[in-house]
């Protein structure tokens, strides 16, 4: 009874410490997620004007048709998909959502050739899982900052955004968890190329004429779709990211409610087993005292 004691004493003591573990990290998480969240909110504020300029100055555009190529359909013969996921583990369910897309949308759009689609892996979970199952790996990011900057990703967003002008593929989605709150977020396969979301009724009355243009408006158009591109994936990037920071304080919150819940039951089976061994004790002591007699 003693050894079962000292047994259950012991798996008290080591979950109490991984419940400190957890808990700490849970912590973390949160701090994470909250300068997420204001990074997040920042990056609207950004988003919003870039969107309200590249709009203005499409308005032509949008209303007639557009020519550019940024904007116009072609023919899909190659599509890149940018797939967004963790470096690390323990954010319970997030990284499993996003391949499980991920694969459902290639066994349906690409079930026979791995030639007609590209995916470009952001995230170490990703790359790992594209790598052992042999599919077409075009390019990957490690090691993402906890608060990634723009300076960080932007080589491998330029580098999409030009294989996309380069008719390397012919359509950009990105892949990635949306946070909703700290509890849930939901898969987002979203278009980035060719441009379709902008609409010429979101235009200012002024559409445009209002700018003073330097060198001239085809020049700057040329420079800014692909910036406002390459701003939409950075935000899906943040984005990307606060859905971690939650999921990884979601799943640390779980598990350490998991440890106090197996503490109390050890607990009360420790009690129980000690009850059980002073009661053995006493009748032991009485049955030699009767013996005695």
């Amino acid at each position: 009874m003693a050894g079962s004691l000292s047994e259950i004493k012991g798996r008290i003591v080591s979950t109490q410490k991984t419940s400190h573990i957890t808990g700490a990290m849970q912590m973390v998480s949160a701090a994470k997620l909250t300068k997420s969240e204001q990074a997040d909110k920042d990056f609207q504020i950004y988003a919003s004007k870039i969107r309200q300029i590249t709009t203005d100055l499409l308005k032509s555009e949008l209303i007639s048709g557009s020519v550019n190529p940024m904007l116009v359909s072609r023919p899909v013969k190659k599509t890149g998909y940018i797939v967004i996921t963790s470096d690390k583990g323990l954010v319970g369910g997030y990284n499993s959502k996003i391949l499980k897309a991920m694969m459902d949308t290639i066994n349906e759009y690409h079930p026979n050739n791995q030639e007609d689609y590209a995916i470009i892996s952001i995230g170490s979970v990703g790359s790992d899982f594209f790598k052992a199952r042999g599919m077409n790996l075009a390019f990957e990011l490690r090691g993402l900052d906890d608060q990634p900057s723009f300076e960080q990703v932007s080589r491998i967003i330029s580098q999409s955004v030009e294989m996309y002008k380069n008719e390397l593929f012919d359509e950009l989605y990105v892949c990635y968890n949306h946070h909703v709150n700290s509890l849930t977020s939901q898969v987002r396969m979203q278009q980035m190329l060719p441009i379709v979301d902008l609409n010429a009724d979101e235009a200012t009355k002024a559409g445009g004429a209002g700018f003073e243009l330097e060198p001239n408006r085809e020049m700057i158009l040329e420079q800014l779709l692909p910036q406002y591109t390459e701003s939409l994936i950075y935000g899906a990037i943040i984005d990307a990211k606060t859905a971690e920071h939650a999921a990884g304080m979601t799943a640390m919150k779980t598990a350490t409610d998991n440890a106090k819940n197996v503490i109390s039951d050890l607990t009360i089976q420790y009690n129980r087993a000690r009850q059980a061994a002073i009661t053995q004790e006493i009748t032991e002591i009485v049955a030699g005292a009767n013996a005695l007699e």
